[in-house]
């Protein structure tokens, strides 16, 4: 069986408190977008997981995927698989490809070997593998809240537009992109969203990280003003980059003139 674990954009993201935990309170919307990996599983003599595409730097017991089939594995009779992720989604951009691939390796499972599991038990397990992994399963645009692991459903329909994700090539790790963040009450109520013309996001809907990103890689706000200067009507860093992604009426054309070499481009 094989299946596209796609990958999502963060439209807004507001750092709201720091919780006694350690953790932060965000608010957030997540949005699923094109951009996809693609995985197959099929039945084995012995379980392996075996990648190509992007090279994935850890060892296969450590790959989400391969955790997903051994958090089940706990509570069901599986037999050995073969498990074969082809990477596209980079690493380090704040796109959710790790998550976004677990997720649909318990949707996998749950179809390949006829589980039963309903939508809100795959969630359960997600959310055992990573804060955001449960949005993968409905996969739907979602306002996220909490430490980014409580969801509500948003009425935001960008099918008239193109959203093209452009990438540095290099990553932004989470401990570099919380530096200098100053948790603070949001301006506007991300919730709210699908009642303000997106070209009034550019003034409102912000991405807290942006603040102590840019700064420490210069590179990635320039990205972003490129992409508002080849005609994007709102533009963004997603998560904690270092992805960016711009949302334009009509396919860009002669993008490329506009970009430095080096830049990934997904569309």
């Amino acid at each position: 069986m094989i299946t596209f674990p796609n990958a999502k954009i963060n439209i807004g993201l507001n750092v709201v408190v720091k919780r006694p935990d350690g953790y932060h309170n965000l608010e957030t919307i997540f949005y699923p977008v094109k951009l996809s990996d693609a995985l197959e599983v099929i039945e084995a003599d012995k379980t392996a997981f075996s990648s190509s595409g992007i090279e994935i730097d850890a060892t296969p017991e450590n790959n989400l995927v391969y955790k997903a089939y051994s958090l089940l594995t706990g509570d069901y009779d599986l037999p050995p698989v073969k498990m074969h992720l082809h990477k596209v989604i980079p690493f380090g951009a704040g796109l959710g490809g790790g998550s976004a691939d677990a997720a649909f390796m318990l949707k996998v499972l749950n179809d390949y070997f006829e589980l039963g599991l309903t939508s809100t038990q795959i969630e359960e397990y997600a959310a055992r593998i990573g804060a955001d992994c449960p949005f993968f399963v409905q996969n739907k645009p979602t306002f996220a809240h909490g430490i980014g692991d409580q969801f509500k459903p948003v009425n935001l329909d960008l099918s008239a537009y193109e959203i093209v994700i452009v990438k540095p090539p290099f990553s932004v790790s989470t401990p570099q992109a919380y530096k200098n963040i100053t948790p603070a009450k949001p301006e506007f109520n991300l919730q709210q969203i699908e009642k303000l013309p997106i070209e009034d996001w550019k003034a409102v809907v912000k991405n807290d990280f942006e603040k102590s990103v840019f700064p420490q890689f210069p590179e990635i706000e320039k990205l972003k003003n490129q992409l508002y200067e080849a005609g994007a009507v709102y533009a963004s860093m997603s998560g904690s980059g270092s992805a960016v992604f711009g949302i334009f009426r009509h396919s860009p054309i002669d993008l490329d003139r506009f970009l430095p070499e080096g830049i990934f481009i997904y569309r």
